[in-house]
């Protein structure tokens, strides 16, 4: 029989009926004479008693179970090398479905008639003062009845297919989200995806936690770390030295201008003006990068200069053209205003093609450059120049321009298209809380380019260029603290990368911080549009908390209310005098299958997670424990260390330069 009310919480009264059965298994076995009960009957009365004891205790201690379960502080942690993985799916943790009988059970825990249940009795006021609870166990926090609501738990799997849907987790501070992105990477780095970590702080936990796996995995070859607080040990980095399309150096570059109200229009031109220095580079052989463009930037002639001679040797033959613009005469009151504050070389060379009607659309470009009087033009380009001040200074500058002819620097250079084609992990630290303007603008470069190679993958898939076939790999990207790193570039990651295979994991404190980094609550919508499984720790921002709460259904939570009545009779011929009435109303209503204040109140390593389309879950999230893993690096220092000695025979990256399939290509 199904009762409406389960009515759990309550004193485990099936425990004294059992007790009673006991009591006269015992009576009958000891003294059947006095049941005037033959001895065959005594046994099978007693096994009766007994058989009835067991059913009652059984009731009981459920219940006793599951008001325990209520108040247990637990904490979930587990040695590094026994973290669950699948290769078809991925492990987030302990927990349940949740569905109405766990509001239900929530909501009668938190009646106040109910709250001295939840205190601990005698036996566990006792048992705390003996063995008072660990620091991690009181370190937890929140309200343990949240999970405690259903005793029976179970690990929790997600199929990898949905992870291309991609992943938004949200958490406040200090609550588990760096813990689980660590759970979720080792999965990835075990089962041989390409994993690419993103993490603004640079904790150095995570990066430890990173190496330490791919090491376990047999996978240390393929590590890779870029780190701007440390750039002695750190790989370098090209953000626009490889492409497929050579208009994608001046749109990594100019989308992260501002571009509201008249900043529209200077960032058409910036792009413009990129776009010509980078085809003219690219026509000289050399490889476009930040220090290039920050150079030319400020001062475009020598690029100029160097162009047209390039172009003119290879169209009039070197001899006879620079004598003939040695020869020139030019009167520069005759020349346009902007030609009369270039310098000579420039304007002369300019002129040559001009009187000669010889006409190259990059020379044709870049002489127009020349036609704008030069403060005028350094107005126009205001504002890219502090953010290539940005990327060009201080040891950040050969981090992101390296220069390949330097036999002396040990440190190896990467692509993401030599990434992913070698199976590689990358470790990407931003050092956020040194220069959050330079971090930002690392990070916001860096998604400019994974976009563009994501889109490399859908028109030519894996392997480009290369000889044999390539094996299609997951790309598993985790973006730590990513409101950090947000920007228009990463939308089309989001929204289109999923069929190359890119799989990205979003962690952030607020969905407020997401809205005040993008600057558009339209485009912030946009984005968590994108995300099609959501997992939520403890959070404080009742916006935040309404991102999930408000996907839910509603549900109908059961309630009982006393009613008692008295009604007098003024007949004088009825007995009775007066009549009460006391009864217990069973009533529904409508309630939140959770509310924001039980995402506030949850314990430090849990979460709700929506997966399997939209199913809410409840998990309690494991927690790796490195105290004693071997394979553990003590510091960073020691990790560049184990990286600098294989880069000696410099055999390895020498391979992986050879993959790269993002070579420059012609205009």
């Amino acid at each position: 029989m199904a009762y409406p009310l389960e009515a759990l919480l309550r004193p485990a009264y099936e425990l004294r009926a059992a007790a009673v059965s006991c009591l006269g298994a015992a009576a009958v076995l000891t003294s059947p004479s006095t049941f005037l009960l033959p001895p065959p009957l005594a046994w099978g009365l007693a096994g009766i008693f007994v058989c009835h004891a067991g059913w009652r205790g059984y009731a009981g201690l459920r219940i006793v179970r599951y008001l325990a379960n209520l108040r247990r502080q637990r904490r979930y942690i587990v040695a590094s090398e026994e973290i669950p993985w699948s290769p078809e799916r991925l492990f987030l943790g302990k927990g349940f479905h949740w569905d109405q009988r766990h509001t239900q059970r929530l909501h009668e825990a938190r009646l106040p008639e109910k709250r001295d249940m939840l205190q601990p009795g005698l036996i566990g006021r006792l048992a705390d003062v003996l063995r008072p609870p660990s620091p991690e166990q009181s370190a937890v926090g929140g309200d343990p009845a949240i999970h405690g609501v259903e005793p029976a738990e179970s690990d929790i799997w997600m199929d990898i297919r949905d992870r291309v849907g991609h992943t938004l987790v949200l958490g406040t501070t200090r609550v588990g989200k760096t813990r689980l992105a660590e759970v979720l990477l080792t999965q990835d780095i075990r089962r041989g995806e390409v994993v690419i970590v993103f993490d603004p702080k640079g904790d150095i936990d995570l990066l430890r936690r990173v190496y330490a796996e791919a090491k376990r995995a047999g996978r240390q070859n393929e590590f890779f770390m870029f780190h701007l607080g440390h750039p002695e040990l750190s790989a370098r980095y090209n953000p626009v030295g490889n492409f497929s399309r050579i208009t994608e150096v001046a749109t990594r570059i100019a989308g992260q201008l501002p571009s509201e109200g008249q900043s529209a229009a200077f960032k058409e031109f910036v792009w413009r003006f990129v776009n010509v220095m980078a085809r003219a580079l690219v026509a000289l052989g050399r490889k476009p990068d930040y220090e290039q463009i920050n150079r030319y930037a400020s001062n475009v002639e020598p690029l100029l200069i160097d162009y047209f001679e390039h172009w003119l040797d290879r169209e009039q033959g070197a001899a006879g053209w620079r004598a003939e613009v040695e020869s020139m005469a030019i009167d520069k009151k005759s020349l346009d205003k902007g030609l009369q504050t270039r310098g000579f070389r420039a304007v002369t060379l300019v002129e040559y093609a001009r009187r000669k009607k010889l006409y190259d659309p990059i020379a044709h470009a870049l002489a127009s450059t020349l036609n704008y009087e030069k403060s005028y033009f350094d107005k126009l380009v205001a504002s890219l120049l502090p953010l290539m001040e940005k990327l060009t200074t201080g040891r950040t500058a050969s981090l992101l321009s390296p220069d390949l002819d330097d036999a002396g620097d040990w440190r190896p250079v990467f692509d993401w298209a030599s990434v992913i084609n070698l199976g590689g992990i990358v470790y990407i630290g931003l050092d956020s809380l040194s220069d959050y303007e330079v971090a930002a603008a690392v990070g916001n470069s860096m998604f400019a380019d994974l976009t563009s190679v994501a889109g490399s993958l859908y028109k030519f898939g894996v392997g480009r260029g290369l000889p044999g076939e390539t094996v299609a790999r997951r790309i598993a990207i985790h973006a730590d603290e990513f409101n950090e790193l947000i920007g228009d570039e990463f939308i089309p990651l989001l929204n289109k990368a999923g069929g190359a295979g890119f799989q990205v994991t979003a962690y952030t404190q607020t969905w407020s911080d997401v809205e005040a980094r993008i600057g558009s609550q339209a485009k912030a919508g946009q984005i968590a549009g994108n995300f099609n499984t959501l997992i939520m720790l403890r959070v404080k921002e009742v916006a935040t908390a309404e991102l999930l709460t408000s996907q839910l259904p509603e549900v109908r939570v059961v309630s009982t209310l006393v009613s008692s009545s008295v009604s007098d009779t003024n007949d004088p011929g009825d007995f009775a005098d007066f009549a009460s009435r006391n009864e217990d109303r069973i009533t529904t209503e409508s309630a939140q299958m959770l509310s924001p204040s039980d995402l506030v109140q949850l314990p430090k390593g849990q979460a709700f997670a929506l997966i399997h389309g939209g199913q809410l879950h409840k998990i309690r999230m494991p927690l790796p424990d490195a105290s004693h893993d071997p394979l553990m690096p003590v510091s960073l220092e020691a990790i560049g260390s184990e990286v600098r000695g294989r880069m000696d025979s410099r055999s390895h990256w020498a391979r992986l330069d050879a993959t790269s399939t993002e070579a420059p290509v012609g205009l």
